[in-house]
């Protein structure tokens, strides 16, 4: 018999991404975005042969952020970035694809656009824009063949984009955002009337995912007097706001709406997992959908009633599947090469208490007791009101194959678990959610799986500031840090984010006059002469986010004190790694890194 040796690690890179789908209106066609050839194009499978594989429509590798099919089969239409730098701006694509062709002209290139409808003639699309409105947003309406453009609704005083359009196209949901935890929907009325489908727009809560049943009656997800998020329904007519449909402990994130079944799908977040559920309009009745994932990204119901899914579960890559009240069919194929699941570490879900007493949920990936080597990598996740779930990642793999344990603590301010904890970082960044990291880490030690000679903190975005703050306030908890594209300071972090974030900020940060104090105490650049151990630095050259200022303040200044810190720069990335071979390049200098100072380390 043949042996065949072990999987090398350079395996766990062998799969790609899939960022978005479409569908065609008969089903027999799919395309989606993924860096399947190593950079994001789009690529299509024909789902009415017996066999399908995926085929090419573009070459210019850049990430899309929708894809819609026309409905008469003529062309596609999606939205391009470029190098990351999150100006998606609308294209128009051959149907059999080729060069993608700008809809408008004399564009900026600081123009975002956002794909909200297509009428179901294809011939109007619906949108939303930064264009002479860059802080607060317009929402407008394109006419395919006549190229007219007119403004359906301004953006005053806060960031304002339609959601949804009725069937008649007379009537527009609307959503005013104030922050990242209040928002609130609206109908615009033909005539100019506004209602707001929630008893009481100025109490701060969430309403949005509007879904119009007809032209009088929509659904949709809040959590209005609620620390959940529930479905709720709006009669238009008669002003009638009524609950519909609430899950104990689960907050819905997506509602999708199957008219001839009159059926919502319903997908929630529960912790670090997602569930699925039909809602029958007719009878009230609530029945789960098993799920071959645990985190869903993408949800779409065909007018068959087959929903289409792009999801991710902890060892299970991006796939999308198709569910035809039977079962799942995984219509794409991406695998690790070689590998099977059995070869990934999947997490355990654990809890401890954190300084103030508050429950926190962690997830703990431990390493193969054959390639263990006493370490562990804390994980601090981006957001920050976002969480770490049960979602497949490469890099961490990769880091779990060469033997560290990782831990994903959901420190307060993550989603998942209630408004009210999600509220709990919003100006107060660097104080609670730390101390809940902390906590983590005192839970590691305690529980004999790290200490402080055993222990790294890795971490982007909001991670990154989290590893940049520990390092400077905590550094006799760790060994060494690595930040991804991370804040470094709060006061230029302030003036530096989107335009569209702007009106957010004061919320979400706070002011950073009215706030000096808090904003010196919470910006890690302030405590440079505590940050002693050795830094590894990781950015975007196109970020809009975190732009790379914030990196390489925090780099010239440890120099100048004679820090160990390496610096890299991608220059054709934004927010985040992307294309394959970065990613080869940024994972493996993480893992040489912490290799570096792992082997200064006595095991256990």
């Amino acid at each position: 018999m043949i042996s065949f040796p072990k999987p090398d690690v350079e395996q766990f890179f062998q799969t790609y991404l899939i960022r978005s789908f479409g569908v065609s209106k008969d089903e027999s066609r799919l395309v989606f975005s993924s860096t399947l050839n190593g950079k994001f194009n789009l690529w299509a499978m024909d789902l009415n042969r017996e066999t399908s594989y995926p085929y090419p429509l573009t070459y210019n590798d850049q990430m899309c952020n929708f894809i819609k099919l026309d409905p008469q089969g003529r062309h596609l239409l999606t939205g391009f970035d470029r190098d990351g730098n999150e100006n998606y701006q609308l294209h128009a694509l051959r149907w059999n694809g080729g060069e993608p062709m700008p809809l408008f002209e004399n564009v900026s290139p600081d123009d975002k656009h956002e794909f909200v409808h297509l009428s179901e003639d294809g011939k109007r699309l619906y949108y939303t824009t930064s264009k002479d409105n860059p802080n607060f947003l317009n929402s407008r309406v394109y006419d395919l063949e006549t190229k007219q453009d007119w403004l359906i609704l301004e953006g005053r005083d806060t960031v304002t984009e339609i959601s949804a359009v009725s069937p008649d196209e007379k009537t527009f949901a609307y959503t005013k955002i104030y922050a990242n935890t209040h928002y609130v929907s609206y109908v615009l009325l033909e005539g100019g009337k506004e209602i707001c489908l929630t008893p009481s727009p100025e109490q701060p809560h969430m309403s949005a995912n509007v879904q119009f049943l007809d032209n009088d009656n929509v659904v949709f997800a809040t959590d209005f007097d609620s620390d959940f998020t529930y479905m709720a329904h709006y009669n238009i007519k008669e002003g009638t706001f009524k609950r519909l449909c609430e899950i104990d402990r689960e907050s819905i994130s997506a509602l999708r709406l199957h008219k001839e079944a009159q059926t919502v799908y319903v997908v929630t977040e529960k912790g670090v997992e997602d569930r699925l559920y039909a809602y029958s309009l007719k009878s009230g009745e609530l029945a789960p959908i098993p799920l071959p994932v645990d985190i869903v990204e993408q949800i779409a119901v065909a007018a068959s009633g087959s929903l289409y899914m792009l999801g991710r579960g902890a060892v299970k890559p991006l796939n999308i599947y198709r569910y035809d009240g039977s079962g799942w069919t995984m219509l794409t194929k991406n695998v690790l090469t070689g590998l099977t699941e059995e070869d990934l570490v999947a997490p355990e879900t654990v809890t401890y208490k954190s300084f103030d007493g508050m429950e926190i949920e962690a997830l703990l990936f431990r390493a193969k007791a054959e390639t263990a080597n006493g370490c562990t990598v804390f994980w601090p996740h981006g957001g920050p009101q976002a969480a770490e779930r049960k979602q497949f990642r490469a890099m961490f793999q990769y880091i779990l194959a060469h033997g560290y344990n990782i831990f994903c603590p959901n420190f307060r301010g993550s989603t998942g678990y209630g408004s009210s904890f999600t509220k709990l970082v919003e100006q107060d960044w660097g104080e609670g959610p730390r101390k809940d990291c902390l906590a983590g880490m005192d839970w590691l030690f305690d529980q004999g799986i790290s200490s402080p000679e055993r222990l790294f903190v890795v971490g982007g975005s909001y991670g990154g500031y989290m590893t940049l703050l520990l390092a400077g306030r905590n550094p006799e908890y760790f060994k060494a840090a690595i930040d991804i594209f991370g804040v470094s300071n709060l006061f230029s972090f302030h003036g530096s984010v989107p335009d569209h974030w702007k009106p957010i900020m004061e919320q979400w940060l706070g002011d950073p006059e009215r706030d000096r104090e808090r904003f010196v105490k919470d910006s890690p650049i302030t405590y440079l002469d505590q940050m002693v151990n050795p830094m590894l630095i990781i950015q975007g050259a196109n970020d809009p986010r975190v732009v790379k200022a914030e990196s390489d303040q925090i780099v010239e200044a440890l120099r100048a004190k004679g820090r160990d810190v390496e610096y890299i720069v991608f220059d054709d990335e934004g927010h985040g790694i992307t294309k394959k071979a970065n990613e080869k390049i940024a994972y493996a200098r993480m893992v040489e890194f912490l290799n570096r100072f792992q082997f200064a380390v006595s095991k256990p």
